[in-house]
């Protein structure tokens, strides 16, 4: 079990559990809480980012009296080990092959790359033969992600807890600030707020756990 206290990083080492749901069996791992650097090895960040890179969905846990601060500081190290949060991999086609150089196309318009770019980001990666096909309008950045080819998206919940401790207020200033800019319509998709003290909202992050990690149910029957 979890130890709760009031202080920080009460979680020193992984913790399993298991959460039974509408029938399904979903395993939990309780990770102790990353600071800045962990990227680096700091606090034995790698360990745990590590275990993050192979789990179908990041649960991360802010307070709420410092979310503002924490959510940037946690993206930050887990996007600099290739972890991207609640993006869908870019639609581009990449493949190597021995001979004839590079071939580029685009199928939409593209804003911020162009064929000159992409054939100096290949070149810098040592690659002189493959096919590229653009089907999205990526950035420069996401390109890259494209020519590593050792990004993991990963699904994520924001789970605001210490609710008790602020307005009512303060919690919908929140979710404006963890939304993503531009996205207004997606209001509260991916944050959630509890008490665990109070055990408040525990029961709808349940369920939005279940409806983020979109399991298919699959009946069988019997041979013949």
């Amino acid at each position: 079990q979890s130890e709760a206290a009031a202080y920080e990083f009460t979680t020193l080492t992984c913790i399993p559990g298991i959460l039974q749901h509408n029938g399904a069996t979903i395993q939990l791992l309780d990770l102790p809480g990353i600071i800045e650097g962990a990227a680096q090895g700091k606090g034995r960040g790698r360990q745990v980012i590590a275990t993050a890179r192979s789990a179908d969905l990041v649960l991360i846990m802010l307070d709420a009296t410092k979310a503002e601060v924490q959510k940037p500081l946690l993206e930050r190290e887990l996007e600099s080990v290739g972890i991207r949060l609640n993006k869908a991999p870019p639609d581009v086609y990449l493949k190597p092959k021995k001979a004839g150089g590079l071939a580029f196309t685009a199928t939409v318009p593209l804003t911020h790359l162009n064929e000159k770019l992409v054939y100096g980001i290949l070149h810098e990666y040592k690659i002189h033969n493959c096919d590229v096909v653009v089907r999205q309008d990526v950035n420069v950045d996401e390109f890259i992600d494209v020519v590593e080819g050792n990004r993991q998206y990963i699904r994520c919940l924001y789970v605001v807890n210490k609710a008790d401790s602020v307005s009512i207020e303060e919690i919908d200033r929140l979710a404006r600030v963890l939304t993503p800019k531009g996205d207004r319509a997606g209001l509260w998709r991916d944050v959630v707020v509890t008490s665990c003290n109070l055990r408040l909202n525990i029961d709808p992050l349940i369920d939005r756990i279940w409806t983020k990690l979109a399991l298919c149910r699959v009946y069988t029957k019997r041979r013949g």
